[in-house]
């Protein structure tokens, strides 16, 4: 039997539930989230146990080194945390450039400082109702105890070590093997695995709240092991480091407010295609006009923050300037009948889980992580189970790009929650996590749910696109043969795509105005919803 061949697919319904929610890509953070909610922790405390147990159970998209970000509704108003972190102060763009003609993908040079134990700290300590120590226990029982690896999360490791054994090269990527690859076999779908190193570092994280990871042990082993293998991360460096609380930024589509979290995140680019395509009216959802617009919003939007979004304190358009009706209506004034092949405008001065948890109290939140290109930089800090994410790899080394390479600077990043909100009334977080698909899944689920009245489960479900460079639209099978050619006459370069990994993992949460919450999790992967 093979656990990743399907003969039939499979139809999942909604969830409902009235005390607690949690929808993850793995079955064990889910209910590690649920477990936590029941022990009297509320639901963001549910969301940094599902987190922390992610990176156990599902490590080929993000890790104890990773960056997260996070928007929740809480007493009554939406706040956003940014928990990614900068690029080490040692490292300079001439030393880069002195090396490499581009950004380095993976080892030390992508290594930005984590911000997601800082991020799991601050989000318990200011809104939860347990402490850290607490909500680590059920990621250090999985790793101590052993988990049965899920399918997606099996097949996401055996390819990283398949991948990973013919390019990493050198003693900084040691610490992968022996971690994640033992006696060079790694764990696959079904598998019984074991992260002993995990669990130590959890509990340490846990009952120091965090503390141990930027000030403490855990920090000088991280710098220790740096300083062996050619890194330049330095103790300041980590102990510099706290997560953001930010404003969150949003638009108003057809009467519902979208927010996700400001630069350096890309969620920009999602609202902007919003704005650009809340001018049109919509077909039905499966036509070819439909797609087209939805392509050329998207198209638009994203060559804009690829030119200008990166740590706000060097971007050069302001935000109020991008997310604009004026700049919004000059963009969709370019889209035409055929596909455009799309250049950024001139407004005026301007490997990711994603889960999401409500409680019957109220409190909803959406919540992202990841190291980036799966396992993330390749550097797993020997006997701490620590990989190290690579986001400095979204760096440009273009001395006249506004995300150019610099010491202690935030780059563009891809993982991006998100949040639907009514009438000053919350009605969910929503995610769907994946690199550069993610504000096109954004786009796609909330034109699914508002335009279309979906509810999450099909908002999940429906075909996607992806934008991927000039003209050229990934597309999944399911896609109409007569919508494709129609979209192929119209210029755009279609290709349609077996694999569904490629268009993004999802996960949402709605609260209906009875109080009842209902959920959907992603049919792609080893999506799983827990409630009571």
């Amino acid at each position: 039997m093979d656990p990743l061949f399907y003969q039939y697919p499979s139809r999942r319904q909604v969830v409902y539930a009235h005390k607690g929610m949690v929808a993850s890509s793995t079955p064990q953070s889910a209910q590690a989230g649920l477990e936590i909610m029941q022990k009297g922790g509320n639901a963001i405390d549910a969301a940094v146990a599902a987190a922390i147990t992610q990176t156990v159970c599902e490590p080929g998209t993000n890790g104890i080194g990773s960056d997260a970000f996070a928007l929740l509704w809480t007493k009554g108003r939406l706040y956003g945390i940014n928990g990614s972190g900068p690029s080490v102060m040692a490292q300079t763009l001439a030393h880069l450039k002195a090396e490499h003609e581009t950004m380095p993908k993976y080892g030390w040079p992508a290594v930005n400082v984590p911000g997601a134990p800082a991020t799991w700290a601050a989000l318990a300590e200011r809104f939860g109702n347990l402490p850290l120590s607490e909500l680590v226990k059920p990621a250090v029982r999985y790793a101590r105890e052993g988990f049965a690896v899920a399918p997606s999360a099996g097949a996401a490791w055996q390819g990283a070590h398949r991948f990973y054994k013919n390019i990493l090269k050198g003693d900084e990527f040691a610490g992968w093997f022996s971690t994640f690859a033992p006696n060079d076999k790694p764990y696959g779908p079904g598998d019984l695995a074991f992260l002993p190193d995990h669990a130590q570092t959890l509990l340490e994280i846990g009952e120091s709240n965090a503390e141990s990871f930027y000030r403490g042990d855990l920090a000088k082993k991280i710098v220790a092991f740096a300083e062996k293998t050619g890194g330049k991360m330095t103790l300041d460096d980590l102990s510099a480091y706290q997560p953001e609380w930010v404003e969150p930024i949003s638009v108003n589509y057809r009467g519902y407010d979208v927010y996700e979290i400001p630069p350096n995140g890309h969620g920009i680019s999602a609202l902007m295609a919003l704005n650009i395509l809340k001018g049109f009216e919509l077909k039905e959802r499966e036509n070819a006009e439909t797609y087209h617009k939805m392509m050329e919003s998207m198209k638009l939007a994203f060559v804009d923050a690829q030119k200008y979004v990166t740590d706000p304190g060097h971007m050069k358009v302001d935000l109020e300037a991008l997310l604009s009706e004026d700049y919004a209506a000059q963009r969709r004034s370019l889209i035409g009948r055929q596909a455009l092949l799309p250049e950024a405008g001139q407004p005026q001065a301007g490997g990711t889980i994603y889960l999401c948890a409500a409680d019957g109290e109220g409190n909803m939140i959406s919540y992202i992580q990841s190291n980036y290109n799966g396992f993330g930089s390749g550097i797993v800090v020997p006997g701490t189970g620590i990989a190290l994410n690579n986001r400095g790899f979204n760096f440009t080394l273009d001395e006249s790009h506004d995300n150019v390479y610099a010491p202690g600077k935030k780059p563009y990043h891809t993982i991006i929650p998100g949040f639907l909100v009514k009438d000053n009334q919350p009605i969910g977080p929503f995610g769907v996590m994946g690199g550069f698909m993610q504000p096109q899944g954004h786009l796609q689920v909330v034109v699914n749910t508002v335009d279309y009245k979906m509810n999450p489960q099909d908002a999940l479900d429906a075909t996607r696109f992806q934008w991927t460079g000039e003209k050229t639209i990934e597309v999944e099978q399911s896609m109409a043969p007569h919508i494709q050619m129609e979209l192929l006459r119209r210029g755009h370069r279609i290709v349609p795509t077996v694999s569904p990994t490629g268009f993004g993992r999802g996960q949402i949460i709605w609260r209906l105005p009875s109080g009842i919450l209902v959920g959907g999790t992603e049919s792609r992967t080893d999506g799983s919803i827990f409630s009571w």
